[in-house]
């Protein structure tokens, strides 16, 4: 029987019953055999499966677990990102030491996901829940990405408008945060011809680069869209918006800074593409998020959240202030230099 390959974008899965999570090792394993992986490699992510869909079973509220390849330059392997609104944890590194368990706590099996991961990060606060992001790789990770985030579809969808990536060009690095128009595969069309228009633009400077995805969206229903340009070297962030798609430079000191996106869709009419100037400094944090998140998230309400990747971050704001009536997406970058 040939089986679908997961999409990039991956698949949620409402962790509930031990059915459900029976489903989701199915899958996992699934996929990590059409990414090639070994059979020593998929014995580890089944392991890496279990503890963490059971202990969203057992110890967790309204846990959620997002599946996902993830692609490096050589390879692919498999991505887990575990969410919960439970009891949290004091320690992370103590939950994490073999043969702790707290009654009440997410920590029973954690020292297992972090030896079987080829990658791992997390973040956790008592009474607010906690995130889990594992990596499993034919071979070991040690590199930590520049930028990542994660989409959700509202309720009731399969697929999602929102959407996101990141692109290379030679030392410049650009993001984009889409939002295609409504919900559903039309959305989703609109969100995906962004992705690809973007990953295809010249070299140019992000209102340059929206001017392009906005020529290239014309036989969609359009987005709401972002490119920017953190240059933390230069301390500089260049940023070009259209819709309601938010934009936060976070600095290290607390403060939030908005970032100005101009009415418009791409794709249609003619709207005003200006491009806008803002400090980064060394230690900053870019935040960009669709209006399927609510905008009174502060950075200064997660102690220790600045320090973890930014796919624990997005993860984790997407949690907190994600709508469940709307598709939903974050992407967070921070300083390189």
């Amino acid at each position: 029987m040939t089986v679908e390959p997961i999409a990039d974008r991956g698949i949620w899965f409402r962790v509930e019953n031990g059915s459900t999570g029976s489903a989701v090792r199915r899958a996992a394993e699934r996929l990590g055999d059409q990414l090639g992986l070994p059979a020593a490699r998929l014995a580890d992510l089944a392991i890496v499966t279990a503890e963490l869909t059971s202990n969203l079973i057992k110890h967790a509220d309204d846990g959620v677990l997002l599946l996902r390849p993830v692609r490096r330059e050589l390879d692919a392997g498999v991505e887990l990102i575990a969410i919960d609104t439970g009891p949290g944890m004091v320690d992370l590194a103590e939950s994490a030491r073999d043969g702790h368990s707290t009654t009440g706590t997410l920590g029973i099996g954690l020292g297992a996901i972090v030896r079987q991961a080829s990658w791992f990060d997390a973040y956790s606060r008592p009474g607010r829940g906690t995130v889990i992001a594992v990596r499993v790789f034919a071979a070991p990770d040690v590199a930590v990405s520049w930028a990542d985030g994660l989409t959700r579809p509202l309720t009731g969808e399969t697929v999602s408008g929102d959407g996101y990536a990141l692109r290379l060009l030679g030392d410049r690095r650009q993001v984009l945060v889409t939002d295609g128009l409504g919900h559903g595969p039309l959305a989703a069309a609109a969100s995906a011809a962004a992705l690809t228009a973007f990953r295809e633009a010249p070299a140019g400077s992000p209102a340059e680069v929206v001017g392009h995805l906005h020529r290239a969206m014309s036989h969609t229903r359009g987005a709401a869209l972002a490119v920017a340009e953190p240059d933390p070297a230069a301390g500089a962030l260049r940023y070009c918006g259209l819709g309601n798609i938010t934009g936060v430079v976070a600095t290290g000191d607390g403060r939030q800074r908005g970032l100005v996106s101009l009415p418009g869709i791409a794709g249609h009419q003619r709207p005003v593409i200006r491009q806008y100037d803002y400090p980064f400094e060394a230690g900053s944090l870019l935040i960009m998020h669709t209006d399927g998140v609510v905008d009174r998230w502060q950075l200064a309400d997660y102690p220790g959240l600045t320090g973890r990747t930014p796919l624990v971050v997005a993860a984790t704001l997407l949690r907190d202030a994600g709508i469940r009536r709307d598709d939903a997406g974050v992407l967070v970058a921070r300083s390189w230099s």
